[in-house]
């Protein structure tokens, strides 16, 4: 068992709390998004026991996280939005050059490369004008059954992609209160369906993506950095009030510039260790 994953898991799992940070582009940044996706694929294949080593650990710290700080996520979100939200921005901000590097942007990206970056923003920055719906579910119907599940579906897809967040896409779906409002109050019932739907999500979309990173990598990567670069103008919450609540968000703004900057400095460490 490659225990380290736990704490890569860990990293993962609280950043697929978060609108806007991906879990995918953790395990970029850690190293492993390759394995990764390459590890789903296997799974579901006859191969699927050489996997286990890989991803057993790694799915303990996702786990972990989604339980273990989902009622912290939830009470940051209720109590202290907007310095929360600024927080969020700092981490998406922070790690924008360390993706760029990866994608070659100064010598593989050509003109048409940064239109479809550009569009690609564009079109998700308009979603912010979306009003979601922050109702929670707390009991089942089959149409919510089924909602929960297509929402979870959908939000495993984006997990997977690094530039586009799971909870993103449940926030603009407006399930994201009532997943994370489940996990924090252990509703079985929706954990299940909303879990149902991950699952169904990892197994079709892992072998796509696989397919169009090792064949389209340079476009894929211009598609994911426009949704980096959307997506900061969808969770941007607006212009704090003077005083304490300013005086916070700048605060969570840095704090969360550094730790991207820590994410980043960790991914380099792990890329010198692949090369060696």
């Amino acid at each position: 068992m490659e225990w380290k994953n736990i704490y890569r898991g860990l990293l993962m799992g609280i950043s697929d709390l978060i609108p806007g940070v991906s879990g995918g582009t953790i395990a970029f940044i850690l190293g492993i998004y390759d394995r990764f996706l390459e590890s789903l694929s296997k799974f579901f294949s006859k191969e699927w026991k050489q996997q286990l080593p890989f991803l057993v650990p790694l799915g303990i710290g996702i786990g972990i996280a989604l339980l273990g700080f989902s009622r912290v996520i939830d009470f940051l979100l209720t109590k202290y939005e907007t310095p929360t939200m600024y927080f969020f921005l700092g981490l998406i901000i922070g790690v924008i050059p360390f993706i760029a590097k990866q994608a070659k942007v100064k010598t593989d990206f050509t003109f048409g490369h940064f239109i479809v970056l550009t569009i690609v923003a564009i079109l998700l920055a308009f979603t912010a004008f979306i009003v979601p719906d922050t109702s929670v579910i707390t009991k089942l119907t089959v149409g919510k059954a089924v909602f929960l599940f297509f929402a979870g579906w959908l939000a495993s897809m984006a997990m997977l992609l690094p530039g586009i967040s799971g909870s993103f896409i449940l926030l603009l779906l407006g399930a994201y209160h009532t997943a994370t409002n489940a996990l924090s109050t252990f509703n079985i019932p929706i954990i299940i369906v909303v879990g149902l739907g991950v699952a169904l999500g990892f197994i079709v979309s892992s072998k796509a993506i696989t397919y169009i990173l090792h064949h389209h990598r340079v476009l894929t990567f211009s598609v994911i950095l426009g949704l980096i670069v959307g997506s900061v103008f969808v969770i941007y919450p607006g212009l704090p009030e003077s005083g304490t609540p300013l005086v916070m968000s700048i605060v969570a703004f840095v704090t969360g510039l550094i730790v991207a900057n820590i994410f980043n400095e960790v991914g380099e460490m792990e890329e010198q260790k692949e090369a060696l």
